[in-house]
């Protein structure tokens, strides 16, 4: 069963007409619609990034372990 990736979802939103169109311009876009995605989507990504960030540091390395070895068995 496939589902559709493709969701739509009619949205009234206040967005600051002047930020908008600065960020379609920058962005090289044709449409507010397409900006706001593409926006979106990079939200996203530096969200998954931060916290993968956050991880540094909090997981533990053991420096004897080889991976090579592991490979072996």
């Amino acid at each position: 069963m496939m589902v559709c990736e493709n969701l739509h979802m009619a949205t009234n939103l206040a967005i600051d007409d002047r930020l908008l169109e600065e960020a379609r311009r920058v962005g090289g876009h044709r449409t507010k619609r397409a900006t706001v995605n593409e926006a979106l989507k990079e939200y996203v990504q530096r969200r998954k990034q931060a916290e993968i960030l956050d991880l540094f540091g909090t997981i533990d390395f053991d420096p004897t372990y080889d991976h090579k070895e592991r490979r072996r068995r």
